[in-house]
């Protein structure tokens, strides 16, 4: 299968997802996301969450505090 088939085959729900605000990477980062979820119900402070997850997943604390606000956004049928 190639990649022009994939994306193809895919169009609809890329489409939503880019609606959404989704980026094509985005999936990297779930488990950053999730662990910084885990911590927060743990009672750590933004700040502290932000900068273990930084080192933790070898991406730069703006680069943290960005995913995590694309992630928090709700999502609204409206846009798509």
């Amino acid at each position: 299968m190639t990649l022009f088939e994939i994306l193809n085959f895919n169009r609809e729900l890329l489409e939503r997802l880019a609606a959404m605000g989704a980026r094509a990477d985005d999936y990297k980062y779930i488990e950053l996301y999730r662990e910084y979820e885990r911590m927060r119900r743990d009672g750590e402070k933004v700040t502290y969450c932000v900068a273990a997850l930084s080192v933790r997943h070898g991406v730069c604390e703006r680069k943290v505090y960005e995913i995590v606000g694309r992630f928090k956004k709700e999502c609204t049928s409206h846009a798509v």
